[in-house]
């Protein structure tokens, strides 16, 4: 296992020295945002985690070797390239073999995650069960992995392109626990509210941890979703962004755009629509987001460390 894994100095030391780690993915990078925008992003984000006292693991595909941690050069050069592959589970073996870049998903971020031992993953938005899904079968590789893999993500939510009823349904079925943080009802990414109550809620980041501890100590496996609403100041009007979705929605299927290249068109239709607004939307939730996985991330180590 060791010759596919390669730890950046900073992560080493944060292992050696029994500090709080927190993963993030690259596809946010390389396929979510356009450049400069994207290393902007991602340099501030590491930042952040840094700022709340974890240390910051962004995780990608290079030259045959799954990279926790990058340098201000690779951020660079997954910012800039223009072919790098979008890596589920289902890609990863053959983007090591071949040695091609790879950005990790959700679902893959998580894999990696866990072979390192790191447990607090930050994210913008999971994947989830797609509009349509009972005749397309189109539900995304994030909630298998959520089922069955020992990382707690940290997220707005799930994408408000999705059907989020059928995504709770899933997550229910596979027994991940969905976890509010200063909300009572799902996220819908772009916005702090949607229909869907929570079964748990809290304000406490000790209460998350301990939640989190518990569960693994019992060893049931797989993650938890840990909702975090976008800050009130930089979400959008739900019927505005519901509006530019359903728009987008409509011009995926008249375009006949499936399967994995489906998020990423509507996220560029939608940034489109919105003369670029959901793309500030999205910068500010994922830091926030970073703010929170930090600090959880902090204080289910000192707990870990205190055994």
């Amino acid at each position: 296992m060791k010759k596919y894994i390669e730890l950046s100095k900073e992560v080493q030391q944060a292992k050696e020295d029994g500090k709080a780690i927190v993963a993030l993915e690259s596809t946010i990078i390389s396929h979510g945002m356009p450049y400069p925008q994207n290393v902007k992003m991602a340099r501030e984000v590491e930042q952040i985690v840094r700022d709340n006292g974890a240390v910051p693991a962004t995780i990608a595909i290079i030259n045959g070797k799954i990279k926790i941690g990058l340098t201000d050069e690779e951020l660079e050069l997954f910012g800039k390239s223009s072919d790098v592959a979008k890596v589920s589970r289902r890609d990863l073996p053959q983007i090591i073999a071949t040695k091609k870049l790879g950005a990790t998903t959700v679902a893959t971020t998580m894999i990696c995650a866990e072979l390192v031992d790191i447990k607090i993953f930050v994210t913008g938005g999971i994947g989830g069960v797609h509009k349509g899904a009972e005749t397309t079968m189109d539900v995304s590789a994030d909630l298998e992995e959520l089922a069955q893999t020992d990382v707690a993500v940290i997220c707005a939510g799930a994408k408000s392109i999705l059907d989020l009823a059928l995504t709770m349904e899933y997550l229910e079925t596979k027994g991940v626990p969905v976890l509010g943080y200063e909300t009572e009802c799902l996220p819908a990414f772009y916005t702090r509210n949607s229909e869907f109550k929570l079964n748990f809620s809290t304000d406490s980041i000790d209460v998350i941890a301990d939640v989190l501890k518990t569960k693994w100590e019992l060893k049931l496996k797989g993650g938890v979703v840990i909702a975090n609403p976008i800050p009130e100041e930089f979400a959008m009007d739900e019927d505005y962004i519901n509006g530019i979705i359903d728009q987008a929605i409509k011009e995926a299927e008249e375009n006949n755009i499936i399967g994995k290249d489906t998020t990423p068109f509507l996220l560029g239709k939608i940034k489109e629509l919105t003369d670029g607004k959901s793309l500030d939307v999205n910068i500010e939730l994922v830091k926030h987001n970073a703010k929170v996985g930090a600090q959880i991330a902090v204080n289910l180590n000192s707990k870990t460390n205190e055994q």
